[in-house]
This record gives C-alpha cells, structure tokens and sequence, in this order.
C-alpha cells in the first residue's frame, strides 16, 4: 500500500551561497478594507473565434494574472561554524494598492529576507506585516508605486461553491512564474492538520478547504484559486501525494476564512480570537434516561473565573476524602453543540469559537443530569 502525505507547496532549495540578509520585521500598519464577495459578471463577449471554454481561461488569465506574484526567500541555516543560504519560492497575491501581499504562513515562516517580484519583473524586499499559522495565512507588504500593483478586487462567496463546479489555478510551480491550470472542484469542506497546535495546545485542523484537481505543485503555495468569472476563491496551500508533485488532489483555504482573517492580520498584526475559558475536554458518550445515547464534550477543566465558569458550566466535581482530593467527571456538563453545531469532536467545538471574537455570545447545548440544557457564554 502506497503511504500518502499532505505536502506544503513551497520549496526550500538547497543551495549554498553568500548573501546580504534583509531581516524581515513586523512593523504596525493601517486597516486595510477587503471587497466583499460579489456576484456580478466580469467579462464581455471577447475572442469570439475561440471555444467558449477557451474564452473563459484566456479572459480569466488576462483579468488576474498581475495580481500574483512571485515570492522569493533566503533563510540562513548554521551548520557547524559555517552559515549557509537555503532560498525557497512560493506565490502570493496582491491585496491593495498599498502593497499588501497575501501569502501562507509557511511561505515566509522562519525566513531571514523575503523579496517580492510583481508581473512586470520589477523585485522589492518584503516586510511582515502579520501571520496566523493556525489558518496558515500571512500578510506582507512591499513598497512599491501604486500604478504597478494590480490587487485581487473580486472575491467569490466560498460557501457557495459546487462540487463540479470549474476552478482556475495561478502560481509560481517550481518558480514558472504566474502558471494557470485548470480543473474542478473535488470536494469541499475538507479538514487537514493545522502545522501548530491549537488552544490548550490541542491538536487542531484547517477547516472547510476546498479539494480541486487542478494540477497543484511545489511555489504554488499562496496562489490564487478562481471561479470562472475570475474571483478569488480560494488560496492554494497543500498537496496530498506520494512524491510531493501533483497527483490531482489539491486543497485551497477558502475566501470566507481569508475575508475573516486578513483583516486583522493588517490591522493588528494577529488574530485576536475569543476565549472561552475551557482548558481541556475529552470525547464521551452519555444516555438519557429513556437508553438514547449521545455524544459529546466532556468538560474536564474550567479556566478558574474564565468566561464558561462565570457563565455557569459545570467542570468536574473535587470530591475529599481520608485519600485526597479527587475529581469526579461524572458531574461534569457535556457540550453537545455549540449555536446549534454538533460538537463530536474538539476540534468541531474549537472551530466554532475560533471564528468568534471577544464580546460575542456562543449558546452551548449541554447534557446536565439527564437532560440537556443551553448555557449561554460570553467570549472574553
């Protein structure tokens, strides 16, 4: 049986050589307002010698290609006493006219300089302007003169996208700069290991990634997946593979996670999320008393005053005796969905909070003694 990996679509280059570094560093920047999805058609009826799913490819391509760029990365490794330059690439799109640059977080995590070639061939070093390694996004900014900055306006609602539905994909494969492929959309809402760990330091996933087989390779990462009128659908991060090159099964963080994170990746250089004040949970499967059986979170820890203590949940009971203090976990409430969401597992319940932010309310199903029962919580 042939083992399959999920490969990220940036590529680290072993060469060795000397370089003047340019440390990127994170400088505070100015909100920066993203479009809303649209629905309005983009194109005229133009080339008409040609068929029309060719029409459709040629005008997509002439209407986004300026908006991706190509990124280039040097990251200095240490071996020994010696010090050496590993280069990497990786694509990008533009954003605005002021030079923001969106890419994914392991485009440019741990790198030492990054530089930003435009369509045009002109390059310009890159500066961090915010990550969140948990979607895998980032911004970066370059400054370069607005009227060679064309930014990615139309952006498509991800939520409403179809199986079957054709796709286009532009990047950087293998540094073959602004390449178009084309495909379908596979699937959608599909959920891939997040590179970090998530609250409490729980594993966590990527979530609602659309899966395409349009021909994804390594430098594709941060490049663009369009709808066929040309809007910004998704943004490419990964491959599953058995040799890190295409094998027609590709995954895009979707527009609806970019309209929600980049902003705040501009504005405050991180996603400030909320907290709920749950430390830890465990799966478990409760019966009422008729004998139906559900399933759900067990609480197993409560931040102490946190928001869901305040709020009223129910963590385990410590119970003293001659032997110590113990903890008995069969008082403790049972989430069985969050806003009326199933949450089966942790990382179900995880990213329903992930996409509140403090001050919002979440209402919690929970089995409480035989019955279920709604807690309503306060993010802090």
């Amino acid at each position: 049986m042939k083992r399959y990996s999920v490969f990220l679509l940036f590529i680290s280059l072993p060469l060795v050589f000397p370089a003047a570094i340019l440390l990127i560093a994170q400088v505070p920047e100015t909100a920066s307002t993203l479009p809303k999805p649209d629905e309005s058609p983009l194109f005229v009826e133009r080339y008409t010698e040609l068929q029309p799913n060719e029409r459709i490819a040629v005008q997509v391509y002439e209407r986004c290609n300026r908006s991706i760029v190509n990124i280039d990365t040097q990251t200095i490794r240490n071996v020994f006493l010696f010090g050496f330059d590993e280069p990497g690439i990786g694509s990008g799109i533009v954003l605005d006219k002021e030079g923001h640059i969106l890419t994914n977080h392991h485009v440019i995590e741990n790198v030492d300089a990054a530089k930003v070639t435009l369509f045009n061939g002109d390059s310009y070093n890159a500066r961090l302007v915010g990550i969140d390694p948990i979607t895998d996004l980032a911004v970066i900014r370059i400054d370069a003169p607005p009227d060679a900055l064309f930014p990615m306006t139309h952006f498509g609602d991800s939520s409403k996208l179809l199986v079957g539905q054709q796709i286009f994909a532009i990047g950087n494969p293998f540094g073959m700069e602004r390449t178009l492929t084309s495909g379908l959309i596979s699937s959608v809402n599909r959920s891939m290991p997040s590179r970090v760990p998530g609250r409490s330091n729980n594993a966590t996933s990527i979530r609602g990634l659309i899966q395409t087989d349009a021909a994804i390779n390594p430098g594709n990462s941060g490049g663009a997946l369009l709808d066929t009128q040309g809007r910004l659908i998704g943004i490419n991060t990964a491959i599953k593979s058995t040799s890190g090159g295409s094998h027609g099964i590709g995954f895009a963080i979707p527009s609806r996670t970019i309209l929600r994170i980049v902003p705040q990746l501009i504005t405050n250089g991180k996603v400030i999320r909320g907290e709920i004040g749950i430390d830890s949970v465990r799966v478990v499967s409760r019966k009422f008393p008729n004998g139906t059986t559900v399933q759900g979170l067990l609480v197993t820890q409560l931040a102490e005053n946190g928001p869901a203590e305040k709020a009223g949940l129910r963590g385990p009971r410590i119970v003293r005796s001659v032997r110590g203090a113990q903890r008995d976990v069969d008082t403790a409430d049972l989430i069985v969905a969050a806003d009326g969401i199933p949450t089966r597992k942790a990382d179900d319940f995880t990213a329903i909070i992930d996409e509140r932010g403090p001050g919002d309310r979440v209402v919690l199903d929970v089995f409480r003694e035989g019955v279920i029962t709604k807690v309503a919580v306060t993010l802090e």
